[in-house]
């Protein structure tokens, strides 16, 4: 696993129900259409989000590390 581009992380996100992004504070969110799961994205210049955060959406998601590298 590596680190993607936050608009990489939305359009994952996009394809698992997820809604926005919905700007905000220092980080946009992503908010799921049915459950209403909400899931902070960092935005900020030219970073790319961690494997560490990547991870942590991971398991809040409640998906495999291979089913997200499928969407």
């Amino acid at each position: 696993m590596s680190p993607l581009k936050p608009h990489q992380v939305i359009r994952k996100l996009r394809k698992k129900g997820f809604v926005g992004p919905i700007p905000g504070g220092r980080h946009v969110r992503m908010v799921h259409a049915e459950t209403g799961q909400i899931i902070p994205i960092p935005m900020h210049k030219s970073k790319d989000v961690s494997v560490g955060l990547i991870r942590a959406i991971i398991r809040e998601l409640g998906i495999t590390p291979e089913e997200w590298n499928r969407l």
